[in-house]
């Protein structure tokens, strides 16, 4: 993979990063009134620590302690993301975003997604250009989901009042 362009691509990075930094704050912030708050504001928390640091210094992912905690934080998205599917093959009756299980593991494969891209990124903190357009991608996506969630009330409409009055 070659390396993305100078200067204007390490800012894109990191701005992708600070985007995502926020976003999994704010994700941890909206579960305040769910019903396994804690542990669901914890899965979100995580992340958002880890890459508001890659946002302020790329060079971090290089840290063993940062790469521990990110591989940790991983491995446990994965086995729990795995577990969601397989209820959610087992028992979806309507649209996947409808059932709480189908937001959950939306919320995991977002995680997934970018800590991925945040691990692999330790060998060349910028990325080549294909690992940065991915990164603008899913940087994006999750913001322009909740406007999209936010504003079609009849996706809104099954789902249960926790969900419906936090934002």
């Amino acid at each position: 993979m070659a390396p993305a362009a100078g200067p204007s691509a390490s800012t894109l990075w990191r701005v992708c990063n600070l985007l995502m930094a926020a976003f999994f704050a704010l994700a941890a912030f909206v579960q305040v009134n769910d019903p396994d708050a804690e542990l669901w504001m914890l899965v979100y928390t995580i992340p958002a620590g880890l890459t508001l640091f890659v946002g302020l210094n790329p060079l971090v992912t290089g840290n063993c302690i940062w790469k521990s905690i990110s591989a940790i934080h991983i491995l446990f998205c994965i086995i729990w993301a795995l577990g969601l599917g397989y209820y959610l093959f087992l028992h979806t009756q309507q649209n996947i975003l409808h059932e709480e299980e189908g937001r959950e593991l939306f919320g995991l494969v977002i995680i997934l997604a970018w800590m991925s891209l945040c691990y692999s990124s330790s060998k060349n903190p910028v990325g080549g250009r294909i690992q940065l357009a991915i990164a603008i991608v899913i940087s994006l996506f999750p913001f322009i989901s909740w406007v999209y969630i936010y504003m079609n009330e009849e996706m809104r409409s099954s789902w249960p009042t926790h969900c419906k009055t936090v934002i």
